[in-house]
């Protein structure tokens, strides 16, 4: 993770006030002069996409109560896709045509980015999605930079969210509890193509064999024969890549009292309304994410986590901390070019991003590397965590430098809890 000190040296100016200050916005009184507007294009009936507009609209506030930028308030614009391509798609035209966006945030499906991407390089709009995983998005930019450079992609790639599991498999579930074996269990999506690549590459590096690998329908209601299917090959652990779903599986796996653990990637158990929306049945369950509640990642993650929760009664999703830090992000680029919203200049201004927000350092991957404009991934920058749902809480057990507990399994889970230290 990244280095403790240069947090504690940021400590200061996250106190103060708010995150604002990070920018350098002028205090004040309200901002005056033509509002700046940012497109925020998410999934409002989604556990986890109906976080993007509410974080978003909440860091645009901060923003204004400090003076806005350089005066101009930070307006967002806000479109429900309904989980829908070709509703994003629909609304990224209104925004970028008729609505007069400078820029837009959008999605958590990798299947809506990417059928936004290429309308960001139409019409020439910058486009950050904050919650979409497809290693495509970014290989798109790589692959025909003059075209898709207005396209980021502000979170980790499914590579990267499958090598952040596999770095937490190698420290706590093989170091501590010496396990040797997993099933690898995915949704059949865009995002897990490349996530379950990884998976079979990096999990074996990191000590667990897989014995076997299940792809199934985002649509499927009955899990029991897929966990009979799991029970059968006797592995230590599931390693999950689920996002799309969520509450069913982990209804079933707790119900059904299946005697293996489950990690890896559960999207929709990164906020802390999936305890209500499976009435606790997710209690045991880890997932990786970005960041939670109580968790000073940096300076800012906690006072983000806390105001969020204070007026949404629940915890952002994974995607709720990253669409928050891109707001000041944005703003810190149209701040940098002098006021200009050009989007050539912006692309130019997000490229050179230095950005310490919730969930670490934020900065993008340059035009020649393999993920170009993705979010940089690894020590110093942002690796994500991983927590597990401990008595109705999220408990944060990797990395070290941020655990505030250690693993527990539920009692119907068959392994040697002794062997954790």
């Amino acid at each position: 993770m990244s280095n403790n000190g240069v947090w504690r040296n940021l400590h200061r100016v996250a106190a103060t006030g708010m995150v604002a200050a990070g920018l350098g916005l002028a205090a004040g009184a309200h901002a005056a002069g033509d509002p700046i507007k940012i497109g925020v294009i998410s999934e409002e009936s989604a556990v986890a996409g109906a976080s993007i507009s509410k974080a978003a609209q909440l860091a645009a506030d901060e923003i204004n109560a400090s003076g806005g930028v350089d005066g101009r308030p930070i307006q967002i614009v806000a479109y429900d896709d309904h989980s829908s391509a070709s509703d994003g798609v629909r609304a990224f035209q209104r925004a970028a045509t008729q609505d007069k966006v400078v820029a837009v945030i959008g999605s958590y499906i990798s299947e809506v980015a990417l059928a936004m991407e290429p309308w960001s390089a139409r019409l020439k709009m910058p486009f950050v999605t904050p919650g979409a995983a497809s290693n495509d998005i970014s290989k798109h930019v790589h692959d025909d930079y003059d075209h898709y450079k207005y396209t980021f992609h502000g979170w980790m790639t499914s590579a990267f969210i499958a090598q952040s599991i596999c770095d937490f498999s190698h420290d706590i579930l093989v170091g501590q509890f010496k396990m040797k074996s997993t099933v690898v269990m995915s949704e059949d999506a865009a995002w897990t193509k490349p996530l379950d690549e990884r998976f079979m590459e990096c999990l074996p590096k990191a000590g667990l064999q897989v014995v076997d690998h299940i792809r199934f329908n985002p649509d499927t209601s009955d899990f029991t024969p897929i966990f009979n299917q799991i029970e059968a090959r006797h592995p230590d652990t599931i390693t999950t890549g689920i996002s799309h779903v969520g509450v069913q599986p982990t209804v079933q796996w707790h119900d059904q009292q299946v005697p293996i653990p489950m990690s890896g990637q559960s999207s929709q158990a990164t906020t802390t309304s999936f305890w209500k929306d499976t009435n606790g049945a997710t209690e045991g369950v880890i997932t990786a994410s970005a960041a939670a509640p109580g968790v000073a990642i940096t300076p800012k993650t906690v006072p983000f986590a806390d105001a969020y929760q204070k007026k949404f009664g629940v915890s952002p999703a994974y995607c709720g901390f990253s669409t928050y830090d891109l707001v000041y992000i944005i703003a810190d680029a149209i701040k940098r070019n002098k006021g200009s919203t050009d989007p050539d200049q912006m692309v130019a201004a997000l490229e050179t991003t230095d950005y310490v927000g919730t969930i670490g350092r934020w900065a993008f991957y340059g035009k020649n590397d393999q993920f170009t404009h993705a979010l940089k991934y690894g020590p110093g920058y942002i690796t994500g965590i991983n927590l597990q749902w401990q008595d109705g809480k999220q408990i944060a057990i990797w990395p070290k430098s941020v655990a505030n507990g250690k693993v527990k399994f539920p009692t119907f889970i068959k392994i040697q809890q002794a062997s954790a230290n």
